[in-house]
């Protein structure tokens, strides 16, 4: 099922021999360009064609009424609400105990001339919970507790309405913003969703500063047109799994993680890197038997055999860890012996989930890391959602007169250097008289 890549005589850098989607952002930013647009000069009436035109369902009202969230999590099977429950007070105290960044104690320079870093959370942010295959309700805490934790002052959820819920967006959606105490939420999908956080409609929606979650293409196009106009967290593609293993590892483990991710989307990518030949049957054999007893084999088998898919074939585990590094994968598995050391070697990965019984679906749901996360190779120069995602860094200055008066020379030299005498003045004025 997976097309087999063999990297064995490859030497150096084999970037171009990934795996990889085709993902055209730059012809769904055309196309979303138009309702973005619309949305920013029409407001609610381009709000109501969209909601027609994509959702196929206009809701009764684009914000979420409060009743209408407590009804969802009152509704709620208990055993999913344990759930539920669980999964935020792991996700919580994991972002409070690791992420959350302190002031840091001030610099002093000199003897009156100290910098200091304060971290501001922003004060508005609109977080996007996709609804289109799944409802991703799990998404719900991955961007809504790290906003909590970083102390932004508002928070706005928008998922897409849905036409088997009155025009709300998912019973489970509603529910997990409610048990988190957000009270503004929007049924509102797509790049029309977008549009509104960066451009504001009124009567429904104020702007935002921040733009986080996941989405279709158009959301990701949304987002990168937007930019500059909002901050975005990332422009995040369909999903992928990369998972590391050696001839030890479980083939019914490694094929029911590659299937678990290609769940998720025809898009989604499941690479398997591994030096054993036979390792590499074995999970082709496990991937036919699992993926005919799924509910989603149609899409799985598309996925899983798409081009962004396949198993790379490598020498040894050195040539598995640089391959890994260079694909960067959004999750990337490590089912090896000593597979804490072997993890300990990846510069870039989403994240990271070591050993048999760590598998990507715990930190989906439970782990407590985020699931947000850089995918189509972006993890070699970028994070996951988490608290500092919601955070301003600023620095603060504090010189008294003795401390700009010890520096000035070197101000005013380097000023005068640069052409800028008014630079140079503004200090010279400060000098004693």
């Amino acid at each position: 099922m997976l097309r087999t890549v063999d990297l064995t005589k490859v030497e150096g850098d084999c970037r171009g021999l990934m795996p990889r989607a085709p993902l055209d952002v730059a012809r769904a930013t055309e196309a979303v360009r138009v309702v973005v647009d619309d949305v920013r000069d029409r407001g609610v009436e381009a709000l109501v064609e969209y909601s027609r035109r994509f959702d196929h369902v206009v809701p009764p009202s684009f914000r979420v009424p409060a009743e209408v969230l407590a009804e969802a999590a009152a509704g709620l099977d208990p055993g999913l609400r344990r759930a539920f429950e669980e999964a935020i007070r792991r996700r919580r105290e994991v972002a409070t105990a690791l992420e959350l960044d302190a002031d840091p104690v001030p610099v002093l320079l000199a003897d009156g001339a100290e910098v200091g870093l304060r971290n501001i959370p922003m004060e508005r942010v609109g977080l996007y919970v996709p609804g289109g295959l799944a409802p991703l309700a799990s998404s719900v805490i991955m961007n809504v507790v790290p906003a909590q934790v970083a102390g932004v002052t508002e928070i706005a959820v928008a998922s897409p309405p849905q036409v088997d819920h009155g025009g709300w967006p998912h019973p489970n959606i509603l529910a997990l913003c409610h048990m988190l105490g957000v009270t503004e939420v929007h049924a509102v999908g797509g790049a029309q969703a977008i549009a509104m956080f960066a451009h504001g409609v009124p009567g429904v929606c104020a702007p935002v500063s921040l733009v986080t979650g996941p989405g279709n293409i158009y959301v990701v196009a949304a987002k990168r047109l937007l930019r500059g106009i909002v901050g975005i967290d990332s422009e995040a593609g369909p999903t992928e799994i990369a998972i590391v293993a050696d001839d030890g590892a479980d083939p019914r483990f490694v094929a029911a993680d590659l299937i678990s991710q290609a769940e998720h989307d025809p898009m989604a990518a499941s690479v398997l890197i591994t030096d054993s030949p036979s390792l590499a049957r074995e999970v082709g054999r496990e991937l036919e038997q699992q993926v005919a007893t799924t509910s989603h084999r149609e899409r799985i088998r598309t996925a899983l055999t798409g081009q962004q898919s396949a198993v790379l074939l490598v020498r040894d585990l050195d040539q598995a860890v640089a391959v890994a590094n260079t694909y960067a994968a959004e999750h990337l598995e490590i089912h090896t012996r000593g597979a804490a050391a072997v993890a300990a070697r990846i510069r870039n990965a989403g994240a990271i989930f070591v050993g048999p019984y760590s598998p990507v679906s715990l930190g989906d749901y439970s782990a407590g890391s985020t699931h947000v996360l850089p995918t189509a190779g972006c993890a070699c120069h970028s994070s996951g959602l988490g608290v500092r995602s919601f955070m301003r860094t600023v620095h603060v200055i504090s010189y008294s007169a003795g401390a700009l008066v010890e520096i000035a020379d070197e101000v005013e030299r380097f000023a005068m250097a640069e052409d800028l005498p008014g630079h140079a003045n503004a200090i010279t004025v400060r000098r004693p008289r």
